[in-house]
């Protein structure tokens, strides 16, 4: 089945991220992607500046988005990277307010996704998502990673039976995704939002920062698989 046909609430948009080599780019894209993240977190073993990320990105064909990575920095370097950058959507993974986004997005007018750091175990039970996806409404989606110390999901998985059953929002399922729990992730995350995006980063990996074609390829494959499945 051809899962590009598919309704738009029901396809599984895939983001690869901290990518930081021109062949990881261009593997990520050959295999379907429909985003690549590049990490501007100095502390980030997948860290790339923003000049980097722009020639990066320049490899990208149209209709794939580049998603620029940033924990706690300051507006105006936020708005000069997104400058070198044409099309580009914000991630916004620290402890940014609401305020903090609408400012760096120049009041929304550039796309941004903000990351909800879910504790891990039975504490993501006390974690609020519903009353998070109303504070930042005014983002594009929110991204589920889990809450591990410093920023980052640290390829950990936090406890997806554990979400609100409906959350009026887009999400953007993330942390500790692999090839072989990604569909998984999909059959019960989707039925509690609008429509679901996977974001894998250590899953498909050689090493941190270095990617691995054939397993983001098999990633894909699963999310495709998954969508496959739940057409029917």
């Amino acid at each position: 089945m051809n899962t590009r046909s598919l309704p738009d609430t029901e396809r599984t948009r895939i983001k690869i991220c901290g990518l930081t080599r021109e062949q990881d780019v261009d593997a990520a894209v050959a295999a379907g992607a429909d985003a690549v993240g590049f990490v501007l977190y100095e502390k980030s073993p997948r860290h790339v500046t923003p000049e980097r990320a722009a020639e990066l990105a320049r490899r990208l064909p149209p209709f794939v988005t580049p998603v620029l990575l940033f924990v706690n920095a300051d507006a105006t370097k936020i708005i000069a990277a997104c400058a070198a950058i044409p099309g580009a959507t914000v991630q916004f993974h620290g402890d940014e307010t609401p305020a903090d986004c609408l400012l760096a997005s120049q009041n929304g007018a550039r796309p941004f996704l903000r990351a909800a750091r879910i504790p891990l175990g039975e504490a993501g039970r006390g974690f609020n998502l519903v009353k998070y996806a109303q504070e930042y409404s005014a983002a594009q989606a929110i991204l589920l990673d889990a809450h591990v110390d410093g920023f980052g999901g640290g390829g950990k998985s936090f406890e997806w039976s554990l979400l609100p059953p409906s959350v009026d929002a887009h999400l953007v399922l993330s942390g500790g995704l692999t090839p072989a729990n990604v569909a998984d992730g999909i059959r019960q995350v989707r039925p509690r939002c609008k429509s679901l995006a996977v974001d894998v980063s250590s899953g498909v990996e050689a090493s941190k920062g270095i990617k691995d074609a054939g397993k983001i390829n098999q990633f894909v494959a699963a999310v495709r698989a998954a969508d496959a499945q739940l057409a029917g």
